[in-house]
């Protein structure tokens, strides 16, 4: 039996988020294991109403900030050479990997 590997990243840039699901479906393809996902997760997001005036006088009008944060899962076979490649691949700093073997 083949043990797999759960990764899962989040992201607030689902760009780099996306640019790095397709490293690891390229490494999957090169080294021939078999690969599910990447399978978008829902989105988390943070809103955070602030108050436009700076000392709180005046009319009330309110900025509505929002930060969203995206989640891929990916399930690969977690063979020895595909996983070497997989933790050399360089992960930009907004973007979050956990690797869990199952």
């Amino acid at each position: 039996m083949v043990r797999k590997a759960r990764i899962r990243l989040t992201s607030t840039d689902y760009k780099k988020l996306e640019e790095v699901c397709q490293e690891l479906k390229a490494i999957a393809e090169r080294t021939g294991v078999k690969m599910v996902g990447p399978i978008p997760l829902p989105t988390k997001r943070l809103k955070v109403p602030v108050l436009k005036s700076p000392c709180g006088e005046g009319t009330s009008t309110w900025d509505r900030w929002e930060l969203r944060i995206h989640k891929r899962l990916i399930d690969i076979d977690a063979e020895e050479r595909a996983m070497r490649r997989i933790m050399r691949i360089r992960v930009p700093e907004e973007v979050h990997v956990t690797i869990e073997l199952i």
